[in-house]
């Protein structure tokens, strides 16, 4: 399944509880589109948010998160691990 990070420039009034409950209620979504949020890293000062998610598609990424929680990010980007 292909691996993508999404980018979320800035997420107004940012903070680590905020986005870990996001990322929760991601996690609680994502079965039925196929997909899975891995990780997520964020900085409060600039409001950046970036997800590590496995999905069959950019479109069912951005699906839960926009049922999850509504906040899209700007940028989905296909990646790969590295060693």
């Amino acid at each position: 399944m292909p691996l993508y990070m999404d980018i979320h420039h800035k997420v107004e009034g940012l903070t680590a509880d905020a986005v870990m409950h996001a990322h929760e209620a991601d996690v609680q979504t994502q079965e039925k589109y196929g997909v899975q949020y891995l990780k997520y890293w964020f900085d409060e000062g600039s409001g950046k948010v970036f997800c590590l998610v496995n999905a069959p598609n950019k479109e069912a990424a951005a699906t839960v998160h926009r049922e999850a929680h509504g906040l899209e990010a700007d940028e989905i980007i296909e990646v790969q691990e590295g060693v």
